[in-house]
């Protein structure tokens, strides 16, 4: 696993004070353009689906479409997306949580998750956790189990891990990197 964290630590790029004065994002766009640096990450993702025994993937906006979408095709799964509200035509399900400044709300198709799933729910980054821990609580009342929660990096700084793992409720949270 040594020489895949490296590859992927040599494919993100540090952006300093963007979006604002003060943070350093964490950019990823590099990574994704290297086709050995994608096809690694792919790769890592869909064993960790098939070790949760995951028969679904769910992706979160935006990030979360871009590596989860290809996940659940190398690993034969189904890929649910997962939107800021008001994106899904039809009838959806919606979680509502409080960001640092405000709220967001999240929506998933009604139809598209059901008993008997398994879901691995895949992110970019896991931060502070509110959008992480709505779309678990999002997933079990939509009536599907929660077989994990995966992320490319995880900013340990900032208590993601605290806080979604009381709603995980002892399903895996794996994180390739731990920045």
């Amino acid at each position: 696993m040594t020489g895949i964290k490296e590859l992927l630590l040599s494919r993100i790029r540090d952006v300093a004070d963007y979006p604002e004065p003060g943070v350093m994002f964490k950019d990823i766009t590099p990574l994704l353009a290297d086709p050995a640096a994608f096809t690694a990450l792919t790769d890592a993702l869909a064993e960790i689906a098939g070790n949760t025994g995951a028969t679904k993937i769910v992706g979160l906006e935006a990030r979360g479409f871009i590596l989860g979408a290809p996940v659940a095709v190398r690993a034969g799964l189904g890929f649910i997306p997962v939107r800021k509200a008001g994106k899904l035509p039809g009838a959806t399900l919606s979680q509502a949580y409080d960001l640092e400044y405000g709220s967001a709300e999240i929506e998933v198709h009604a139809e598209d998750l059901a008993a008997g799933d398994r879901v691995l729910v895949i992110d970019d980054v896991l931060a502070t956790g509110g959008t992480a821990e709505a779309s678990i609580e999002l997933i079990r009342r939509a009536g599907a189990d929660v077989a994990g929660f995966a992320v490319l990096m995880e900013l340990g700084f900032l208590g993601g891990r605290a806080r979604l793992e009381p709603s995980l409720a002892g399903a895996p949270l794996e994180a390739l990197l731990v920045i």
